[in-house]
């Protein structure tokens, strides 16, 4: 009767063949990484779960996409400076109403008149 030595989890060969597929990782240093022995385990569990690598063309459109996607240092300057913007629009909006609110409380508790008029004098 033949023993198994090394029973994976479905969840850890599935990690693995998802390193394998989407990394550059090449089967041997998955082989060592996760403690795996024999040459052909991983592309025995491809084809338990019906898996195939991807062919040159496939990695290629990946990359491609991959480029597409990662945003370059500059845009994410802009964004973290948009990010900062809109903070410090977010603090002004919130000192304009509390200064508008001083002056609407100074007008009617002490009865004086501290906005300008509208309208322009002749």
């Amino acid at each position: 009767m033949k023993v198994k030595v090394n029973a994976f989890p479905d969840e850890l060969k599935l990690r693995v063949l998802t390193d394998y597929l989407n990394t550059d990782v090449s089967q041997r240093e998955l082989m060592q990484k996760y403690n795996i022995r024999g040459t052909n385990t991983i592309k025995k569990w491809m084809r338990k779960f019906e898996l195939q690598a991807p062919n040159q063309e496939q990695i290629e459109l990946q990359r491609t996409m991959a480029k597409q996607i990662e945003k370059t240092v500059y845009e994410r300057e802009l964004e973290a400076r948009v990010k900062k913007l809109e903070q410090e629009l977010d603090h002004e909006q919130l000192r304009t109403l509390a200064l508008n609110t001083m002056i609407d409380i100074a007008e009617r508790d002490l009865k004086i008149s501290i906005r300008k008029k509208a309208g322009a004098k002749r």
